[in-house]
């Protein structure tokens, strides 16, 4: 991932010298579960952790020769080790130890996601309790409906971040495997103890069957789970971006002093933090696509995958990392015109009332579809000719409710009380 878009915590687990440090503690941890196993000097382990880190420069250099990662990381690690360095990666096949990093540092790059998606649930949660009775249009087909708040539109965006915790947990199980089982899987050459040496120090557990390599649903299971918040983050961002739009204006990116807007208009003031969470969505379901490409290997393995891997996964854990502090600070910061909601529910001329109208009627006495008859009469009425739809109603004798009733049927506080009931379940919601 481009600089742009890359947080520094996040961009330290997917650096190369990040990569290095872990392969060499799975071969160091490796080494220990050998010499518990009475294979391997006892100290062997203690000399992989005890060699310098192997330089990437070195590495490099040594893979200009090998055109193998893993071999040259190897000679080079070896190399640079005061004793024991003829067991290091003993009984191991490259993808034990590519594999088995991939799974802690993807580990490690879930829970840093996690943090970031408490946050935007936190703080999605807090501000839908700030807007609970900031009435506003509720649109669908981005017509006028009915009434709702903002913090019920909120409110749904809380649980929505609830469902993607509980998800993303799921995937960081799934892909927090590792496998220490040889060339084929089969443990020829390394008993399941190693195994489960190196992936219980590591917070993993070993793959059930592996084929040489972790199964790659996993992987895939996970990109779509990410791919999934992202576009969870999309849906916000949409939302965002109609309600910025001029016509509109009842809820704003916040506009930091000195910001500009346009290099050519300056009136302008852009959802510009919106689309760029929107364009990073669209990049994470690409990224989920790529991974369910690479489920279907070859027979044992074959390095398919590896390219897209190398691509992917880091990619796409910085792009969400960066979507969801970016979204966080949005919403944290977002500036919600309560007038203007109101201003542009007042000016729907009442036709928002509609339903509250024909159960009136209904209630009434009359038939449901000569009731909605009547009424959809004086909708068109305020649609086309602009007149008030509540005077409309009044002023037609064969509507037969009383000045109180149909008064009644057009107030916005009436029509979103029973939303309560939301925010009683929201409250129990857990971080």
């Amino acid at each position: 991932m481009i600089e742009r878009y890359s947080r520094p915590e996040m961009a330290a687990l997917w650096s190369e010298r990040a990569k290095l440090d872990v392969w060499q503690e799975v071969e160091a941890l490796a080494l220990e579960g050998w010499g518990a196993a009475g294979v391997a000097p006892l100290g062997a382990g203690a000399a992989v952790r005890s060699a310098p880190p192997v330089e990437v420069t070195a590495w490099k250099e040594r893979e200009s020769v090998t055109h193998h990662d893993v071999a040259a990381f190897v000679d080079v690690l070896a190399a640079s080790m005061q004793t024991h360095g003829e067991w290091l990666h003993y009984g191991l096949t490259s993808s034990d130890v590519l594999d088995t990093s991939l799974g802690a540092t993807l580990r490690r790059a879930g829970r840093l996601l996690e943090e970031g998606l408490n946050d935007l649930f936190e703080v999605v949660r807090r501000r839908a309790g700030e807007h609970r009775d900031t009435v506003m249009i509720g649109r669908t087909h981005g017509i006028w409906a009915e009434p709702t708040t903002f913090g019920v539109k909120l409110a749904g965006w809380a649980f929505a971040l609830d469902r993607h915790r509980a998800r993303l947990a799921r995937a960081i199980d799934a892909v927090s495997v590792g496998t220490i089982s040889g060339a084929v899987g089969t443990y020829a050459h390394v008993p399941p103890s190693v195994e489960a040496h190196v992936c219980g120090r590591l917070g993993l557990v070993p793959e059930s069957a592996p084929t040489q390599v972790v199964a790659r649903d996993r992987h895939a299971e996970f990109l779509t789970v990410l791919a999934l918040i992202g576009a969870e983050l999309e849906r916000f961002a949409v939302e965002i971006r109609h309600l910025q739009r001029s016509e509109v204006a009842e809820a704003f990116e916040a506009f930091a002093a000195g910001q500009k807007g346009s290099s050519a208009m300056p009136h302008k003031r852009n959802p510009i933090r919106s689309e760029n969470v929107t364009g990073l969505a669209r990049l994470l379901r690409g990224w989920a696509v790529a991974g369910m490409e690479d489920v279907a290997l070859w027979h044992e393995r074959d390095i398919s995958h590896s390219s897209v891997e190398r691509v992917a996964l880091p990619d796409a854990c910085l792009a969400l990392d960066f979507a969801l502090h970016r979204m966080t600070r949005l919403i944290d910061g977002l500036v919600v015109d309560a007038a203007r909601m109101r201003a542009n529910l007042d000016a729907t001329r009442g036709l928002v009332y509609s339903q509250a109208v024909l159960l009136a009627l209904v209630e009434a006495g009359l038939e449901r579809d000569a009731a909605y008859r009547i009424v959809q009469r004086h909708a068109a009425a305020a649609w086309d000719e602009g007149v008030d739809f509540q005077a409309s109603l009044r002023n037609d004798p064969e509507v037969p409710i009383d000045d109180e009733r149909l008064t009644a049927c057009f107030d916005p506080i009436a029509q979103v009380a029973g939303a309560a009931v939301v925010f009683d379940r929201l409250s129990e919601l857990e971080i």
